[in-house]
């Protein structure tokens, strides 16, 4: 990936500073991104909405023609992060960090405080006995709907990328 914000993200996820919406900046500043959006969440999937509708709002101006493949993949990854990295414990903590780049696409990086998971090891739910199942199709999606998915810290990370 030609960002890579592993340096840019702290350790490990930090408490939000207020409860005010998360608002996308516009940068002017040297770089390879116009666009970018850091933003810690606690563990609550009524969580994920708000943020996902603040990204979107930059989506719907930069990458209209991904609308739908990035709000999908986005609110898997949230949601992964906050059911299995963080047990669904509201005292944990998820942060997402969104740029747009100046090349035409869009970096999305969710990390978790979890012990991570073997990305290789998640079944495929188009086949046997998962295809009936009513769970485990966020990892598959995200990885049908992104052009470049990695996995990082053990899996307690993932960055997406979609070119628009």
């Amino acid at each position: 990936m030609s960002t890579d914000l592993e340096s840019s993200l702290p350790s490990r996820p930090r408490p939000p500073v207020g409860e005010r919406p998360a608002t996308p900046r516009r940068l002017r500043a040297s770089g390879n991104f116009v666009l970018k959006m850091d933003v810690t969440i606690p563990a609550r999937i009524s969580a994920i909405s708000p943020l996902v509708e603040a990204v979107m709002t930059a989506v719907r101006h930069e990458a209209r023609a991904k609308e739908l493949e990035i709000e999908t993949a986005l609110r898997e990854a949230l949601a992964n992060a906050i059911k299995h990295g963080c047990s669904g414990d509201p005292s944990k903590y998820v942060q997402c960090s969104v740029v747009f780049e100046d090349d035409h696409s869009v970096l999305m990086v969710v990390r978790d405080p979890g012990p991570g998971f073997n990305c290789k090891c998640v079944p495929n739910p188009t086949e046997g006995e998962h295809l009936y199942e009513n769970h485990g199709r966020g990892i598959y999606l995200i990885n049908h709907l992104m052009d470049e998915v990695r996995f990082r810290r053990g899996g307690a990370e993932i960055q997406m990328r979609s070119r628009f």
